[in-house]
């Protein structure tokens, strides 16, 4: 029934402008419209990553629930983990309207958000008001017009705390102007410092050490590369989040919309997000946790993230096209791959490509 989707409710949703359409989707989760999935567990597919046990390594990426308004819904559809936000502390309304573009021949989407959210006090309410099951990050951003962006992330740590299964520092959105100069060396260093010190010091007030994730952009120099890894390292941070949406518009077929500002994600962004993940994971060594993110729309795209260094793997874009019936097809279709490949444990086959993706020319 759930995948009906693709033939019913998508060409409903499709006559929609997207930002619409993606409104339409939260109110149907939150309404019991869509019905979840009864997936059997498959132990096989377990992962621990930062002391957090997963049922199943797919998760929902932050950007599709940005208000924690149907993380739980999220997780009965199948995903092992759900993520919200980007929450920043005070409401914004984002870029003008309209900032959401499907790119149908590609499987894409181009977005400029901006960090549209209610704000830290609206999320906070909703997650505290929540029955605590299952694994929910928290990604924490800054506002646009903020004075001290580093606060800001630091206060998201201080306000989610006893709520948050992880959090994740994005960093890495290219729809607020200046966001990505945190990555730079000295720049993430100081935001790591103090974030890491917040996160440490809740720990210590709650007993409650929630791990913490930086979120990079597909978009980055070797150079940059290296000193990401370099601080993730130095700061013993929990893990990446690899990748956020790209500024390219490599492999597009449709040039219709190609010229509209944002980030570009979906189909098109596997290769170039595979790549990355793998030249992070050659970087930081097999021990910090990789989630990947990029162009995810199958089993074995799921799978090849993991054989490129992935523990995890998240998506949203590909689930406009293929419907909510598509997690729990890519953790059954997960299993069937365990079974061919004759494994005992979805780690077993982390790294197993990652010499074809760390050569690979994207």
């Amino acid at each position: 029934m759930i995948d009906a989707f693709k033939t019913i409710a998508r060409r409903g949703l499709f006559l929609f402008d997207a930002e619409t359409a993606h409104g339409l989707s939260i109110a149907a989760l939150k309404s019991g419209l869509v019905p979840g999935c009864a997936l059997k567990a498959d132990p096989r597919l377990a992962v621990t990553v930062a002391g957090l046990q997963f049922p199943n390594p797919l998760g929902m990426a932050a950007g599709y629930d940005k208000n924690a308004e149907v993380p739980d819904a999220l997780l009965r559809l199948g995903f092992g983990f759900a993520e919200v936000g980007t929450l920043t502390p005070k409401p914004q309304a984002g870029n003008p309207r309209p900032r959401i573009f499907r790119l149908e021949k590609d499987l894409a989407v181009i977005n400029r958000l901006g960090f549209n959210n209610e704000g830290h006090a609206a999320a906070l309410a909703r997650l505290l008001a929540r029955r605590p099951a299952g694994i929910v990050g928290v990604n924490i951003g800054a506002n646009k017009d903020s004075a001290d962006r580093i606060a800001d992330y630091v206060e998201g740590i201080r306000r989610f705390s006893g709520v948050a299964s992880y959090f994740t520092a994005n960093i890495s959105s290219p729809n607020t102007p200046g966001l990505r100069d945190l990555q730079a060396r000295e720049s993430l260093s100081a935001l790591l410092s103090a974030v890491l010190a917040a996160r440490d010091e809740m720990a210590a007030a709650t007993g409650l050490r929630r791990p913490v994730f930086l979120k990079v952009a597909p978009d980055l120099t070797e150079e940059g590369m290296d000193d990401i890894a370099a601080e993730a390292l130095a700061h013993q941070l929990d893990g990446l989040i690899v990748s956020n949406t790209t500024l390219s518009r490599d492999g597009l077929t449709d040039p219709r919309l190609a010229g509209e500002a944002g980030g570009l994600s979906g189909k098109p962004l596997f290769d170039k997000s595979t790549a990355v993940l793998a030249r992070m994971r050659h970087r930081v060594g097999p021990a910090m946790p990789i989630i990947g993110v990029g162009g995810v729309s199958s089993a074995e795209t799921a799978l090849e993230k993991v054989r490129a260094g992935a523990d995890l793997v998240q998506l949203y874009s590909c689930m406009v096209y293929e419907g909510p019936g598509l997690p729990a097809r890519i953790v059954r279709g997960l299993s069937a791959l365990l079974d061919r490949e004759k494994v005992a444990s979805i780690r077993d086959l982390r790294d197993t490509r990652l010499d074809y993706w760390l050569a690979a020319k994207v």
